[in-house]
């Protein structure tokens, strides 16, 4: 089968991996809703070549085992909510401070069931923080607040056409994926976040350190399929950035790969 990429956006549905996103559990006209932001679905059909479908957060009715069945890969996005810091034994939050339970109580056991059967994952954001709290770590609630923390902007002290724009650098570690896609040692990437990693999980491989030392990227090292964490958003600047773009075809031709296997067997 040949591999997906970004260009082969054209391909029939019956050819493209079927990449699950998580969703965000939303009220909406007073209605419990499912909620993924728009650029993630983009960035999955033409920065991956795949088919997106949505996971609901919270189903009780969910049998994740016959989820993963169908599925060719995952994409763990970002969002406005923090993981309930009581998954990792964290201070309470904040007062005000948004959460999503029934988020948490679907994904963070859903990475590892995934990640141990080698389903491709790819996790942004909100998404990485949750490989890592998946994985036994812990995370920084407001890592603006911390001693000489490097400024990781959160979004809404700036304008809005601003959120995604290239923010700060981050060094790719020598014997990283990110650094042998990129040849060089150093990109400049966007943020938008107030939580970071903290504590590292078990057997997470560092990929990409901030200037400040806080953790932006990040792979499960002895996973059986492709696995990636990142804290910043490359499902905004897929059409426009080269690392951005190279993440999304990375993770297109692992789901391909998976989904030729998985028909291969049947």
């Amino acid at each position: 089968m040949k591999e997906t990429r970004a260009a082969d956006a054209g391909l029939p549905a019956t050819q493209r991996p079927t990449i699950g996103l998580c969703t965000d559990r939303i009220e909406h006209w007073w209605h419990a809703s499912h909620n993924v932001p728009q650029t993630y679905v983009d960035a999955v059909i033409a920065g991956a070549g795949g088919l997106p479908v949505l996971l609901p957060s919270g189903n009780t009715a969910l049998d994740q085992m016959a989820f993963l069945a169908v599925v060719d890969g995952l994409l763990f996005t970002g969002s406005p909510s923090n993981v309930d810091p009581a998954c990792y034994d964290g201070l309470p939050s904040a007062p005000g401070t948004l959460h999503d339970p029934l988020r948490d109580a679907t994904t963070l056991p859903l990475i590892r069931v995934a990640v141990a059967m080698g389903v491709p994952v790819l996790a942004i954001c909100r998404g990485c923080q949750e490989m890592n709290v998946a994985f036994g770590g812990s995370l920084h609630q407001a890592v603006h607040t911390l001693p000489g923390a490097l400024n990781h902007p959160a979004g809404t002290d700036r304008p809005r056409v601003d959120w995604y724009a290239p923010s700060h650098d981050v060094s790719l570690e020598e014997d990283g994926w990110l650094r042998a896609w990129m040849g060089c040692s150093t990109v400049r990437v966007n943020s938008l976040h107030h939580q970071g990693v903290d504590r590292l999980g078990q057997g997470l491989h560092v990929e990409a350190v901030a200037p400040d030392g806080l953790i932006e990227a990040f792979r499960v090292a002895a996973a059986p399929g492709f696995t990636l964490a990142v804290q910043w958003h490359p499902e905004a600047a897929y059409a426009t950035d080269a690392l951005s773009a190279r993440i999304f075809e990375e993770f297109g031709r692992a789901c391909a790969r998976y989904r030729a296997a998985r028909h291969s067997d049947k």
